[in-house]
């Protein structure tokens, strides 16, 4: 029986990868993207990120009497206009590099995103955004789905994690995991053969046999395989003019932002950084927890933009910032906040249409207002988190989001893109 390649990606990938000592199946297969193809980055912050200190209402009383130790002081804040609501906004003062992507209309806020009786759970939280299906009767990834429309190259995702998101998960198409390029590469018993032993194994894989068709498979296969290790090798090789800070977050976006320069043809990318549950001591301004996070994000985001723009890639590149849930409107007893309901979104890129979309909240107490839920403890959802995706889908990716996300969600759709 023929072994159709997506069959063989989907069932025999773990034997390949341990025969081949290879931490991931990774196979170029199709070499129809262009570098110059359009990609998408995502970037998540992991455990809840605090929406109402980072896009800051700083003239609502509410915000203040309602958050006494850890509001933002409003001449800290970085004014950035006021919304169709007419409400003034400010983003936190370690966000000074995405302050001057909004100035330069390369940012997008997406205000108030989420879905109807918001997930409080990390787990169950995380899935919903992954999966783009708040029943989780799916057990796809909306990225994995995406992919599967897109021509067969496993390493058409990369994700920078070590393990592998939900959202990538696809029952078609092996993303790999690579945390770290550098050390992405033939693994061998013995390293002083290292290179004698992979010339031995493409040796080996270069017999096509024609009356073998399973083995003439797996050995162009093998091949493919050694060729995408250096295609993942070359962005461990970093050659641009920005310095980026030293830390996780940003080193992984520095990679992303090499394997676009290069154009090693991968479409998705996962970046994260954790840290944002904050229940306890997130401080105000400063060196506090929470400025110390959004410093890791804000300057990291800034860094990768910059060496874009600079290097060519900026406007073949888009950012898609998410959180599985934001915070409470109040601060605890431990001067933090506690796991609430709808958050923020962002997206950047060189084609970006930026400004703030949607409308802050109200952080009047009153259990009649609208904008507030769970007697006014947290925000409520305005814009449906699957709308951004399938504006992403539809106008940037050139995808068809219904096929992907299982429904239509266009309607009320930010036009970020």
């Amino acid at each position: 029986m023929a072994v159709s390649r997506r069959e063989f990606i989907r069932g025999g990938v773990s034997a390949f990868t341990i025969g081949f000592a290879a931490p991931a199946f990774l196979s170029d297969l199709a070499r129809a993207q262009g570098a110059r193809a359009r990609n998408l980055v995502i970037v998540y912050l992991g455990g809840g990120n605090d929406a109402l200190n980072t896009v800051v209402p700083y003239t609502d009383a509410f915000y203040f009497s309602r958050r006494p130790n850890i509001a933002i002081p409003a001449g800290q804040v970085l004014q950035i206009g006021s919304d169709s609501g007419g409400k003034p906004l400010g983003l936190h003062p370690r966000l000074t590099g995405l302050r001057d992507l909004y100035n330069s209309g390369r940012l997008a806020i997406v205000q108030r995103t989420g879905y109807v009786n918001s997930s409080r759970s990390h787990f169950q939280g995380k899935d919903i955004w992954d999966t783009a299906n708040p029943s989780l009767s799916d057990s796809e990834g909306w990225l994995g789905r995406y992919l599967e429309t897109v021509p067969l190259d496993p390493l058409s995702g990369w994700s920078t994690t070590q393990e592998l998101p939900r959202a990538l998960m696809s029952r078609e198409v092996s993303v790999p995991s690579i945390p770290n390029a550098a050390s992405y590469a033939f693994s061998s018993f013995n390293p002083a053969e290292a290179v004698n032993e992979r010339a031995t194994a493409t040796r080996i894989a270069s017999h096509l046999p024609t009356d073998r068709p399973h083995l003439a498979f797996v050995n162009t296969s093998a091949q493919a395989a050694f060729a995408t290790i250096d295609r993942v090798a070359s962005a461990s090789v970093y050659s641009g003019t920005v310095a980026y800070p030293n830390n996780g977050f940003a080193l992984a976006m520095r990679t992303v932002a090499e394997a676009l320069v290069r154009g090693i043809g991968t479409r998705v990318f996962w970046v994260q950084t954790g840290g944002f549950d904050t229940h306890a001591g997130q401080g105000n301004v400063g060196g506090g927890a929470y400025a110390n996070l959004m410093g890791t994000f804000g300057d990291g985001v800034a860094a990768f933009a910059e060496d874009l723009r600079r290097r060519g890639p900026w406007n073949d590149t888009l950012i898609l910032q998410f959180s599985e849930f934001g915070r409470r409107v109040f601060e605890n007893g431990s001067q933090g906040t506690d796991h609430g309901a709808a958050a923020v979104m962002m997206a950047a890129g060189g084609l970006v249409r930026g400004g703030l979309y949607g409308t802050a909240p109200s952080l009047d107490p009153n259990p009649a207002n609208p904008t507030l839920e769970n007697n006014g403890g947290d925000v409520r959802f305005e814009t449906d988190f699957r709308s951004v995706y399938a504006r992403v889908l539809d106008n940037w990716l050139g995808a068809n989001s219904a096929a992907v996300l299982g429904g239509d969600f266009r309607a009320g759709a930010p036009a970020i893109v």
